[in-house]
Order: structure tokens, then C-alpha cells, then sequence
């Protein structure tokens, strides 16, 4: 299989849908890179296109009074950007940023949205998608209310592996204190907790997982909650 070919059979939510309809859909995207930084749509613009990640994935932001943001989502290969417009909704209330390169499938919006009304196994697959975003959504809010840096710190490694499809990335202490909405010291004493612990090995940004099954067990229940509702609603 070439790269392109392996790219374009690559998402998981897509993969959901009949044989048919999947191919029929996947004409109809342009296959783009997803680059570093890159910010895919801001709070209240008009959503131009949706996009399926790949390879690679994109952070969901809440700008906080101007001066920072904080995370609320992480979308990957598993789901898709552009999620209001399933709701006939034309603006975008986050800011999508890419964190991780590599490619995506993107559709324009208004194909898009007569893909969904013209598809039944495409709506149904996206409808399933919504619910999970919003359990995943309320899961992020409690995450960050109640449970400890250390503990949220590993749930966000694993979701990053997972969605990367690699145990190695890199990211500084001063972004994963901004994504976490926590001072830099917090991430700092939990990464280091976590490599005393060999769970992981961090050096100038660069992190590399070593001990999944570990790094598992150290974080909050969020993390496997919303793989256990991504099985059972997604399968």
C-alpha cells in the first residue's frame, strides 16, 4: 500500500462506514498535511471545511480573557474537526490548532453537508461521533476540576500516544502547562515523578513512553472512560 493510500484509509471514524460509502466519501476529500501550529478554524468563524486526521492530531482550545487557553479536546485519527456543522451549525466555537503533524482528508463544508444528508450511514456514524465528543467533553470538565496534575499529566501522554500512533513526541513543559491550565512547576514535579517511576523519559521537550501498562495505571479513570465510550458507542 503507498503512503497515500495508507493515509486515506487511515481514519478510524470513517472506517465505521459501509465499504461504499466510505470510498464514495473519501473521493470527494483533498488529502492535506497537517503542519505544526497550523490553526484550523477560531472561535466564531465560519467553519470552511471539515477534516479527518489521519495521521497526526489537532487540539481543541477555550481562549481564557486573551492571555491563554485550555484544552478541552484532543482529535486525532480516531474522530474528525468541524463537528458543528453535523448540527447545521456554520461557526466554530473553539480554536482548533495542529500539535502533531501529518495528514488528514478535508471535505468542503457545504459538500460536506450534503454528504450528511444524503448519506444515512455517514449521519448515523457522525451522530455517534457527537454523543462520544460530548461524554468526552463533560469527562475534560471534571478532569480538570478534580483530579491531580500527575494524574492528568498521563492521561494527556497516553491520549497523545495513542493519537500519534507513537510512544515519542515532543512538547515543553511551558505548552503542557498552558494545555493543562496549571503553572509550569505543576508539570514540571508530575514529568519528573513520572520518570523516576520509568513510566516515561523526558529530555528538553522530548517525550518518550516507556511503560504504557504503567503510565495507565497512573492516570485518572478519564482516560480509559472515554476509550470505553469510543468501543461502545463506535465500536
Amino acid at each position: 500500500m503507498s503512503s497515500t493510500q495508507h493515509a486515506r484509509a487511515g481514519n478510524g471514524l470513517l472506517a465505521t462506514l459501509p465499504r461504499k460509502d466510505r470510498l464514495h466519501f473519501i473521493a470527494g476529500c483533498d488529502e492535506v498535511d497537517l503542519v505544526l501550529s497550523d490553526v484550523l478554524c477560531e472561535p466564531g468563524d465560519r467553519i470552511r471545511h471539515a477534516y479527518f486526521p489521519t495521521v497526526g492530531y489537532i487540539s481543541l482550545l477555550v481562549p481564557i480573557e486573551g492571555k491563554t487557553c485550555l484544552e478541552v479536546g484532543l482529535i486525532g485519527y480516531e474522530g474528525m474537526i468541524g463537528t458543528p456543522l453535523v448540527l447545521g451549525v456554520a461557526t466554530s466555537p473553539l480554536r482548533a490548532v495542529v500539535q502533531g503533524i501529518g495528514s488528514c482528508l478535508r471535505m468542503e463544508s457545504a459538500s460536506f453537508r450534503r454528504e450528511c444528508r444524503h448519506c444515512p450511514s455517514l449521519k448515523v456514524a457522525l451522530d455517534h461521533y457527537l454523543c462520544v465528543r460530548m461524554t468526552q467533553l463533560a469527562n475534560a470538565a471534571a478532569c480538570a476540576r478534580y483530579h491531580v496534575v500527575e494524574a492528568r499529566l498521563a492521561r494527556w501522554l497516553l491520549m497523545t500516544k495513542d493519537r500519534a500512533r507513537s510512544s515519542s513526541f515532543h512538547i515543553t513543559h511551558e505548552f503542557l502547562a498552558r494545555l493543562l491550565g496549571v503553572r509550569r512547576v505543576g508539570v514540571t514535579k508530575a514529568a519528573t515523578s513520572l520518570q523516576n517511576r520509568r513510566l516515561i523519559r523526558y529530555n528538553r521537550g522530548d517525550i518518550t513512553i516507556l511503560d504504557r501498562p504503567g503510565l495507565v495505571a497512573a492516570s485518572c479513570r478519564c482516560y480509559r472512560a472515554d476509550l470505553a465510550t469510543y468501543n461502545r458507542i463506535l465500536g
